[in-house]
């Protein structure tokens, strides 16, 4: 049975828990560097470091090592999330030099996404809408069918879908209320009619005959009334996977269920340039249909496939003449 949480104990205990209120502040929610700092907090106590002078860089230096990270990426979050406790304390004259000395591990590879296509998604729609009921759940499959619906046409996060209540849709406006979601951020999210009436289908089975659903009930649940969990939706979509009898392109690892997202980003910019619109000015329009803090979190997102590289390279290619002749003339 795991001990419940009571605190930072170590000599850092009051600079750890004021690095994370101010980052908390500033709209990070922290979580995985604030469990990565309990890690630290407890290996300092268990090596009997009670004072700040004690905490070396031999001391980090060992505690990364006690906690094996094999994939670099893991690794160096690690690693970043010690220096970046460290320089905050430092510029708050709480601490001297930074302990963290190791050197960021290089990456190898890198992962791309893979992304869904309509066709895909569609196999995925029908493949998940054939889920049998089980363990007193009931619609299982038709629910599932609209959850995915969700990730793949608005690009929603899965914890955003899990944690949609009845009052979050409006069906009037075709709006999804998006609240308090990464960032500490809310906003709304405009749907078509496709979204809208398979919105309005799934709450009219949710609800009993001639009654309402009360606002505050989660719009998808599974068993006893509860929202289902983000994780539920990961470990559904993972089961559903290998029946889809996918194609994995070399060099990508997937799929996940985050890359429904990603589909999504990546599609609106293949069918913006498509329409002979500019993606670099409506860049931030997509941002903000995603809850992304600045289009640079956006681009991450956008991977170069040969149709958005084809479009791009076709644009440029009725940019450069036009561009010669006003030149010479």
């Amino acid at each position: 049975m795991k001990s419940s949480w009571t605190g930072f104990h170590s000599p850092l205990a009051p600079g750890i828990d004021a690095f994370l209120a101010h980052k908390r502040a500033l709209g990070c929610l922290f979580r995985v560097e604030d469990l990565s700092l309990r890690l630290f907090d407890r290996f300092l106590i268990a090596q009997s470091i009670t004072t700040l002078s004690a905490i070396t860089p031999e001391v980090v230096d060992a505690f990364l090592v006690s906690r094996p990270r094999h994939a670099p990426r893991s690794y160096n979050h690690l690693r970043g999330t010690l220096a970046r406790l460290f320089d905050w304390l430092a510029a708050q004259d709480q601490f001297g030099p930074s302990p963290v000395r190791a050197r960021l591990r290089r990456s190898t590879q890198s992962r791309l996404p893979f992304l869904f296509d309509d066709v895909i998604a569609r196999r995925l729609l029908d493949t998940a809408s054939q889920l049998p009921d089980k363990g007193g759940t009931v619609g299982r499959g038709a629910t599932y069918r609209v959850i995915f619906t969700l990730l793949y046409g608005l690009g929603l996060r899965v914890g955003e879908v899990a944690r949609l209540c009845v009052e979050d849709v409006d069906l009037t406006r075709d709006l999804l209320v998006i609240r308090q979601t990464k960032f500490y951020k809310s906003r709304l999210v405009p749907f078509g009619p496709r979204i809208r009436q398979a919105l309005s289908d799934h709450l009219a089975r949710r609800a009993p005959t001639a009654e309402t659903i009360a606002s505050a009930t989660p719009v998808f649940s599974l068993r006893g009334g509860r929202a289902v969990s983000a994780g539920t939706i990961s470990q559904t979509f993972h089961h559903l996977v290998p029946q889809l009898a996918l194609s994995i392109p070399d060099g990508t690892v997937g799929p996940r269920v985050h890359d429904l997202r990603h589909a999504f980003a990546v599609a609106t910019l293949l069918r913006w340039y498509r329409s002979g619109l500019d993606p670099g000015t409506r860049l931030l329009q997509l941002s903000t249909f995603l809850g992304h803090v600045s289009p640079v979190t956006t681009a991450v997102y956008l991977t170069i496939t040969p149709e958005l590289l084809g479009e791009a390279s076709a644009r440029f290619e009725r940019w450069a003449p036009a561009t010669g002749t006003e030149t010479t003339s």
